[in-house]
């Protein structure tokens, strides 16, 4: 049998400090850790952009904005609604909401900033970003703003069909919503628009998340479809921070740059 080693008194004196050094290392990490888990990540850690479109066209009207902010890094979903009602719009964009694994930016553009509006209470979306977007209070209609602004000539354009659903008339989309936009690129917005249901314009929002959330608003000052004005009644009403851009309605296009700045404030601000 081996006789065990003696150890020295300074020794164990040195283990011993040891032991109680690396015990409360843990603690304090796994107090850290803990602390870090109840208060959630910060809008410092959001990577994750979930894009709403509007009415009149679908999720490719982000394809620029999407190319650029993925060049950057950022997770990026566009939602795909049916704009048969706006209820029907917010389950979709909740459906990708879902599928994120974190903290989210959620955009919205024109019609789609009424989806986000409700959709956006959430609770991994941690800040809005209204694109030329309309923005209703809770129990108001996307009709009940009209009150606020002055009528937009460019929507004379667009007419219901039999069915309810409105359309833009082919030769009436670039002057409406693109007028800066190229006119090749025009046609093909207005060969693949997608109609809306006028009766969705009459619906109410149950939420608004603008009224909790940090917002942001990109002003489109040439915008024909959407008046500048009733455009800075919703921003300032929602507190948001603005940022003006000389562009039609179409911004996610003409202002793909200045849509990309704007997410990336909310999402390191």
């Amino acid at each position: 049998m081996t006789t065990p080693k003696a150890v020295c008194r300074p020794c164990r004196r040195r283990a011993l400090v040891g032991a109680l050094a690396l015990a409360a290392g843990v603690a304090v990490s796994g107090t850290a850790h803990a602390q870090s888990r109840s208060t959630g990540a910060t809008r410092m850690d959001i990577r994750n952009v979930v894009l709403v479109h509007g009415a009149f066209t679908d999720g490719n009207v982000w394809s620029d904005v999407i190319l650029r902010l993925q060049a950057k890094g950022f997770t990026v979903s566009a939602a795909q609604n049916p704009l048969t009602s706006l209820a029907a719009d917010v389950a979709a964009t909740k459906r990708v909401l879902d599928r994120q694994d974190g903290p989210t930016v959620l955009v919205g553009h024109s019609w789609g900033g009424a989806v986000i509006g409700e959709a956006g209470a959430s609770p991994n979306v941690r800040a809005l970003v209204y694109v030329s977007a309309l923005a209703p209070d809770v129990g108001e209609a996307v009709t009940d703003l009209q009150k606020h602004g002055p009528e937009a000539p460019g929507m004379r354009g667009a007419h219901p069909d039999a069915a309810g659903m409105i359309w833009f008339a082919p030769a009436s989309y670039g002057p409406g919503l693109a007028a800066d936009i190229a006119p090749e690129r025009v046609g093909v917005l207005a060969a693949t628009q997608q109609p809306i249901v006028m009766a969705a314009f009459n619906e109410t929002l149950k939420a608004a998340a603008w009224r909790d959330k940090p917002s942001w608003y990109l002003l489109s000052t040439d915008d024909q479809a959407l008046a500048p004005e009733l455009q800075r009644f919703m921003a300032t009403r929602m507190k948001a921070r603005i940022t003006e851009v000389a562009s039609s309605h179409m911004s996610p296009i003409s202002q793909a740059d200045a849509v990309v700045s704007l997410i990336e404030a909310a999402a390191s601000d």
